[in-house]
């Protein structure tokens, strides 16, 4: 049975809270990280009613993506709505766990799960993030002291490329220099050209480990004065992590029709789906993003798209936007729902990497604010 501690580095492993935006607040809220874990609640809001849920269902730990205390505070007491989540889950032994703009771009996320619930494929993020700024070291060693030194580079972190570590490229070649009055060298007289066979060792790291990689490297050089080039490499988009995501329908269709298959695709709200565009306009290529996209607004004309689907779409954006010749049709759905089909993709990748350890239950209280409208 895996402790809290576990699930919580399973989850911040998949969504790391470091890329977290620097105004939320993800992690663990409360809960004892060596307590043991037998049953999980997912569900979007930290609210009374799920925290009844969490209680009704025995869980030991619920995880959601909106933070409890987003803005801090200063008491946990039962007095508040807030303190009465927290009172109400640590009296039941029960852990909360918020994973929210870490989760909001990555492969696995949030706006990932709404496209694929809206059944889009070819999928792409919108506005990718940039691929972690990268450096190749490249440095001259004798062929002697090659594995010393690529051990080295690769013991502090160069060569890691997704599921690999360890990754360097050598090839074999000839050194000359000529050691000069006062230095002290390893190979060679001073005063005489000296010609070493010498490996070139090549390996990929990331920029913020440049420091300590050329440090390693030098420490296990046998050279006074080694040979090396450190070159940044160009930044690139990331394939698999960005805000939003873009994609296509398998069939095009009206956009009235596409309007009623995105209702169909979420959970039923009072909110329901309010659309700009022409209802026989076809629709083919979608953009969305989970939670409030009017930021990507323009990107998402830029691209061209039939339709763009997100949530909390304000009046004089979305105006602007429509009086663009050629704009994309605009379907605002609930927050709550579009973010709600995250969670059976969270349950599957939990079940995938913890069996039946652990059961994982998915909230269908719905915690979206609005209840009716006229």
């Amino acid at each position: 049975m895996p402790a809290l501690r576990d699930l919580v580095a399973l989850v911040e492993g998949w969504y790391p809270p470091e890329r977290a935006e620097d105004w939320d607040a993800v992690g663990l809220v409360c809960g004892d990280p060596d307590a043991d874990v037998r049953r999980v609640l997912l569900a979007v809001d930290p609210v009374q009613a799920v925290a009844d849920e969490a209680v009704a269902t025995d869980a030991d730990l619920v995880i959601v993506h909106h933070p409890l205390f987003l803005r801090g505070t200063s008491s946990v007491a039962a007095t508040t709505p807030k303190g009465r989540v927290v009172h109400t889950l640590l009296t039941h032994g029960c852990g909360l766990l918020a994973a929210h703009t870490n989760a909001d771009a990555p492969a696995g996320g949030v706006s990932e799960s709404m496209a694929l619930a809206l059944g889009l494929v070819d999928l792409r993020p919108l506005d990718a993030d940039p691929l972690v700024e990268r450096d190749k070291l490249v440095v001259f060693v004798p062929a002697s002291d090659a594995d010393t030194v690529r051990d080295a580079i690769t013991g502090a972190g160069a060569g890691a490329l997704g599921d690999y570590d360890s990754c360097t490229f050598s090839s074999a070649g000839e050194g000359r220099f000529r050691p000069l009055e006062g230095a002290d060298p390893t190979i060679g007289t001073v005063g005489e050209v000296e010609t070493v066979a010498e490996v070139r060792i090549e390996s990929i790291l990331d920029r913020r480990l440049r420091s300590a990689v050329v440090a390693a490297m030098l420490a296990a050089h046998p050279y006074e004065e080694p040979a090396y080039d450190v070159v940044p490499l160009a930044s690139l988009d990331d394939p698999t992590r960005g805000s939003g995501r873009i994609g296509r329908l398998a069939e095009p269709m009206p956009l009235a029709a596409f309007a009623d298959h995105v209702a169909g695709a979420l959970p039923e709200t009072a909110h329901g789906v309010r659309v700009a565009g022409d209802p026989a306009a076809t629709v083919e290529t979608v953009a969305l993003c989970g939670g409030s996209g009017d930021f990507l607004l323009d990107r998402a004309r830029a691209e061209g798209v039939d339709a763009y689907v997100t949530s909390d779409l304000r009046h004089h954006p979305a105006s602007e936007l429509r009086e663009h010749p050629g704009s994309p049709a605009l379907l605002d759905v609930a927050h709550w729902a579009a973010e709600w089909t995250w969670l059976p993709v969270l349950r599957d990748r939990l079940v995938a990497a913890l069996g039946d350890t652990v059961a994982v239950h998915v909230s269908t209280t719905n915690t979206d604010p609005w209840t009716f409208r006229v």
